[in-house]
């Protein structure tokens, strides 16, 4: 067991290859979809879409056994107009530079759609931290960090946990940074323990904005949440919190699902027995309180919501007409194909797009680097409460775009937030 076998979010390999489970291509076509609504001149578009910055970095390490390690590592920064770039650290097999590119434009329309003046960024390292000791990944932190320092920044750039990274990362990071500058850098990464000036409530944000807009799309729709049946695919930090937080509010969570396989009870999963069970075993794997069915079947049960909250391109144009859920609330990035969309949408299930419903850690994140900028520290209430009014917020400015443009949840997201990346380029101009 590594330092990181805990981390809190599930793995995100597409589960499809080629275009359905391609993430530059399902992010460029949902931006063509919005800028067309939007009237945007095919220059200004391009001059969007393309990486302010792309960096690749060696990260040589010396292993435990002594033997020297080279790992490839990047640091992408999209767009960084309204503020500086934001955007997570993951440690993965699969970590690539074009994937990377695109989790960073994704990241510049997930802030601006929730109007954090933050821009887009993303990072990772090309490694398997599950065959890593504690000391080894410390070590590629820590030279990954100095590969990358020239970016980095309170003002400048602010990663965040990811993929197989956690507030240990963010405290080495943090550390890194700080010593290189000279001084104690509490704002050059969020997501760190509370101890190191982290926030509360930032572990449960995304979650908790998950389950905030399952409430709210239910709400709109004019359907009770109390009762309501909930399958959620993903029991990481994610998926986990957002089913307890659900269950609180009445909701029954039927099934339960991770990449060991999925659980279904038609009377209810327990959802914080099913968290302990993860948190010592590590998956779901042997869970006793269910029936075991396949994640496919997890996905095409008759529920009300739907959270999928682990894989990337797992709802494609292959399985989304055996959907059967009314409304789909995306707790992963990217777990509804392009292709896909238009199933749902002729179906007529309401999808919450991963770039609202998804945003509350980057929202939290904004509020730690607020506290840590201004050194005044906020109580768990208080953050919880600010963040239940931004998003809140931008449900409704979504949904009043969705019904005035007559589009949907998804494309109205985006159009929100290229509108507003757009209109502070147009405000800033070009520097020559």
């Amino acid at each position: 067991m590594t330092a990181l076998a805990s981390a809190p979010k599930a793995h995100t390999r597409p589960a499809h290859a080629g275009d359905e489970g391609d993430t530059l291509a399902a992010t460029t076509a949902r931006f063509e979809t919005a800028a067309a609504q939007l009237d945007l001149e095919p220059g200004f578009a391009r001059l969007l879409q393309q990486p302010e910055k792309q960096i690749s970095v060696s990260v040589p390490v010396v292993m435990d056994d002594g033997t020297l390690e080279v790992f490839t590592g990047h640091r992408v920064l999209h767009s960084t107009v309204r503020g500086p770039g934001k955007g997570g650290v993951r440690f993965d097999p699969t970590v690539n530079l074009e994937e990377i590119s695109a989790l960073a434009a994704w990241m510049t329309w997930k802030c601006a759609v929730v109007d954090v003046p933050f821009g887009g960024a993303k990072g990772g390292v090309r490694c398997d931290p599950v065959t890593m000791s504690r000391g080894e990944l410390e070590r590629l932190t820590r030279r990954y960090t100095a590969g990358i320092i020239a970016t980095l920044g309170p003002d400048s750039d602010v990663p965040a946990p990811d993929v197989n990274t956690n507030e240990q990362v963010m405290a080495w990071m943090m550390d890194t940074y700080s010593m290189h500058t000279g001084h104690p850098a509490l704002g050059v990464v969020t997501g760190k323990p509370v101890a190191l000036g982290g926030s509360l409530g930032r572990r449960e944000a995304t979650g908790r904005g998950v389950a905030l807009m399952a409430a709210k799309a239910l709400q709109h729709l004019g359907w009770p949440l109390r009762n309501a049946r909930v399958v959620v695919q993903g029991y990481g930090n994610v998926g986990s919190v957002a089913a307890q937080l659900l269950a609180l509010e009445g909701c029954r969570v039927v099934a339960i699902g991770d990449r060991t396989g999925a659980f279904h009870n038609d009377n209810g999963i327990d959802t914080i027995e099913a968290a302990n069970w993860v948190r010592v075993n590590g998956t779901l794997e042997g869970y006793p309180s269910g029936d075991r069915i396949s994640n496919d079947e997890l996905l095409t049960l008759a529920v009300d919501i739907l959270v999928p909250a682990a894989l990337g391109s797992v709802i494609t144009e292959r399985n989304a007409s055996d959907v059967k859920a009314r409304i789909v609330v995306e707790g992963a990035n990217g777990p509804t194909s392009p292709g896909a969309d238009a199933v749902l949408e002729r179906k007529g299930i309401l999808v919450v797009p991963d770039i609202l419903a998804n945003a509350g850690g980057v929202t939290v994140s904004h509020i730690e680097w607020v506290q840590n900028r201004s050194a005044l520290y906020w109580t768990e209430k208080a953050v919880n409460d600010r963040l239940r009014e931004i998003m809140s917020r931008s449900f409704r400015e979504v949904l009043a775009l969705s019904r005035e443009r007559r589009v949907s949840l998804r494309t109205a997201a985006f159009m929100l937030a290229i509108g507003r990346v757009a209109a502070v380029h147009r405000l800033r101009g070009l520097y020559a």
